[in-house]
């Protein structure tokens, strides 16, 4: 297997109220393409700091980073917004819908900003809508969709440029129990089919879902373990 994501040595501080805060104290970390990693630790561990840096939202002071195979740090900001385009899918906890426009619509938008012809934009996008279950849904507009609906539009909206890996943050944190074992079992469906998932959660039962846990701490990485993965039941997720 290739590697999607290769990080040496990263390092990333902040400053504080005159303070140091060593957010990522050389860290290593290596993603292979298929995996689903998910990513836990207490508040200020790093978590949010390292797919912040995975997503090009943030980079890293120091170290190398490798995001399948190109060279991230150096890069300048329009190509940092390309990579972010055409190699990511961002799926957040909130979901970052626009509310005036169509499930379609919302999808089609990454296609937009990569220059994609119209009539591809809609069928690509109708393709994805299908794909997470909302075919029927393509003319909804989000106040017309629950909030599992909802997400299931910004999981299509992340896939829809065939990215080379899914970030996700917190997905499940703004769902019910029953929503939640959906969604789940959609990151498991198309982690099954090939695509490469690192989730950020705070829910353990959510991250026994993953076929590897990172956790951090004190902005390193204090455990990286195979796990085997579960499906989950609602009964088991908390409402």
């Amino acid at each position: 297997m290739s590697h999607v994501i290769d990080i040496r040595h990263v390092r990333k501080t902040y400053r504080v109220g005159g303070q140091e805060i060593h957010a990522l104290n050389d860290v290593n970390l290596s993603i292979e393409q298929g995996e689903f990693v998910a990513i836990m630790g207490p508040s200020g561990s790093g978590k949010s700091t390292i797919m912040n840096v995975l997503g090009c939202l943030d980079l890293p002071d120091s170290g190398e980073f490798y995001l399948d195979g190109y060279p991230v740090l150096g890069a300048k900001p329009y190509e940092l917004a390309l990579i972010r385009n055409r190699k990511i899918g961002f799926v957040f906890q909130k979901f970052h819908l626009l509310s005036r426009s169509t499930s379609l619509a919302n999808v089609e938008l990454p296609m937009i900003y990569a220059g994609m012809p119209a009539r591809e934009r809609k069928r690509r996008a109708a393709e994805a809508l299908t794909h997470v279950g909302l075919g029927d849904r393509l003319k909804n507009k989000p106040n017309e969709l629950s909030g599992g609906q909802q997400q299931r539009v910004s999981i299509a909206r992340a896939l829809v440029n065939d990215p080379v890996i899914l970030l996700a943050d917190e997905p499940t944190g703004a769902l019910d129990s029953r929503t939640t074992v959906e969604i789940m079992d959609i990151f498991q469906r198309l982690n099954d089919q090939g695509i490469t998932i690192v989730l950020v959660t705070h829910d353990a039962e959510v991250a026994a879902c993953a076929k590897r846990l990172i956790y951090f701490r004190d902005g390193r990485i204090e455990k990286d373990e195979r796990i085997t993965p579960r499906r989950m039941t609602a009964e088991e997720v908390n409402a």
